[in-house]
């Protein structure tokens, strides 16, 4: 028993699960919300394999359980993986397992996260465009944007690029580049081994989305030169403003009462009959006589103003479904009809 000891509560449940067959596993894993899931799973990433005494010690905590013959629990990346997804399906599962990922991999670089991004721009200075796609894979999407808004045009588009092509790099690496920026910055601490790096044109996706319309726009028109394949690729799944009707009514909804009046009045300048429905549908009476309203009063707009208020929305939607409070549907998914 005494093995078992400095194990956490999510991590005897990792081991339960990992000492189960994936049909038992499953139906136990649908029972967690998607949170504890994620962190079991991530739990499950770490743990790899676990030796038979160890299994039987935490088992033996769960007296509702049989132990039948020796135990051979394995972990890993695959197990997590083959767990998520059939309890929680494909989609839901990739989307998962990439959080597990990024929280694992990005405690390489925690010490950033606090470091402003002018700051980081600086401390990246010179490295090559491979490296600096590597910190930002690592780093959190909203963080990330602001370093890459912060690099010039030629280095931007070659980062972005990077980020977007990238596999899955040597621990090893991982640990150098941080240890060496650790350094620069003048941290004293240190971090312990990572796990695998989150690159890919997802990651690249995600720190567009939240960068600001000039960034977004200047990064697309070179990466239409560079990489016109990753480009198209990036468009295909970026959130737009008409992304708002494949939203349910109660996800439209949530969307919305976080936008003003006024900004969604300037949003809609121009946009589909379609898109104009869904808004002023989802709305209550009151606040879609406030919408009317500002509509009615709002006079010629630039389109960088229409541009940039399309971007809050976009902002608000993306925020609210990294939370999992609402699911945007994309690719070939049927959309809905309002």
């Amino acid at each position: 028993m005494s093995e078992t000891i400095a194990l956490s509560g999510t991590q005897k449940a990792a081991v339960v699960l990992m000492s189960m067959d994936q049909q038992a596993a499953v139906a136990v894993m649908q029972q967690f919300t998607e949170l504890e899931a994620e962190e079991i799973a991530s739990e499950i990433v770490k743990l790899r394999r676990v030796e038979a005494a160890v299994a039987d010690g935490v088992l033996s905590e769960y007296l509702d359980l049989t132990a039948k013959g020796g135990w051979s629990s394995r972990g890993g990346r695959e197990i997590a993986s083959s767990l998520l997804e059939a309890s929680f399906g494909t989609e839901r599962a990739g989307s998962l397992m990439n959080r597990v990922a990024s929280n694992m991999a990005g405690k390489a670089f925690e010490f950033l996260e606090g470091v402003e991004a002018g700051k980081v721009v600086s401390l990246l200075d010179g490295e090559l465009p491979q490296t600096v796609a590597l910190v930002l894979a690592h780093m959190r999407p909203d963080h990330a944007s602001l370093v890459l808004a912060g690099l010039d045009d030629e280095l931007r588009t070659e980062v972005a690029q990077c980020v977007g092509t990238m596999g899955v790099p040597i621990p090893e690496a991982v640990r150098v580049v941080a240890e060496t920026l650790r350094v620069r910055a003048g941290a004293v601490s240190s971090n312990g081994d990572t796990s695998d790096a989150v690159g890919g044109v997802q990651p690249l996706v995600e720190i567009i989305n939240r960068a600001d319309v000039a960034t977004e726009r200047a990064l697309l028109e070179r990466l239409d030169e560079l990489d016109p394949e990753l480009a198209e690729e990036v468009r295909s799944r970026m959130l737009t403003f008409a992304d708002i009707v494949k939203l349910e009514k109660r996800d439209v909804q949530q969307v919305l009462r976080g936008i003003d009046a006024s900004v969604l009045a300037v949003a809609m300048k121009g946009s589909t009959e379609a898109v104009t429905e869904v808004i002023r549908s989802n709305l209550s009476e009151r606040n879609r006589e406030i919408l009317d309203d500002e509509s009615k009063t709002l006079g010629p707009v630039r389109a960088s103003q229409v541009e940039e208020a399309r971007a809050e929305v976009v902002r608000a939607i993306r925020d609210l479904e990294a939370q999992g409070s609402i699911t945007v549907q994309r690719g070939d998914e049927d959309e809905y009809v309002y």
